[in-house]
């Protein structure tokens, strides 16, 4: 029998199952941060993500009821990161999470699939993300995925550079 990945829009009672995945799916960054003070407000920024009042849609992956995988979908990205000098007013996805256990079966796909039907039925000719080097997989993911790398929209977080990928709709 094949398991079938449907995608769906977050309800309240899976909230708690959703930020634990983020930890989760996040945690293997953890050796990446050399200040133990970062990693945690990283963390924390990542656990609250999922009651972000901009947050236009957060989207689930879901077999048989279990949640595998997620994204957050911003208007723009003063919505998005309080960057409005960034000049993005269309789609951007953030926080995009697969449980470890769960890599490799396209899930993540299934999530870009709908976060690029949604921001055509909202009108918009482009959808953004934004990543850094220590997400090496994922870039090769949305890179495979057809993104494109937008210099002109990326910013520095500190000491990261935070690149910007665009993909033309």
């Amino acid at each position: 029998m094949i398991n079938t990945i449907v995608v769906d829009e977050l309800i309240e009672e899976d909230k708690e199952t959703v930020r634990r995945l983020l930890v989760e799916s996040y945690q293997q960054y953890e050796h990446e941060y050399s200040n133990p003070e970062a990693w945690e407000g990283y963390l924390k920024n990542i656990e609250s993500s999922v009651d972000n009042p901009h947050v236009d849609k957060v989207l689930v992956a879901k077999c048989n009821q279990d949640i595998l995988g997620t994204l957050q979908l911003f208007q723009s990205s003063e919505k998005a990161y309080e960057k409005p000098e960034l000049g993005i007013f269309s789609p951007i996805i953030r926080l995009l999470a697969v449980h470890p256990e769960s890599r490799g079966r396209g899930i993540a796909q299934e999530l870009l699939k709908a976060s690029v039907n949604y921001a055509k039925s909202q009108g918009a000719s482009s959808l953004y993300l934004h990543s850094t080097d220590k997400m090496h997989k994922a870039i090769k993911l949305y890179e495979w995925f057809g993104f494109k790398r937008d210099r002109t929209k990326e910013f520095q977080n500190h000491d990261i550079l935070v690149k910007c990928y665009r993909l033309d709709l």
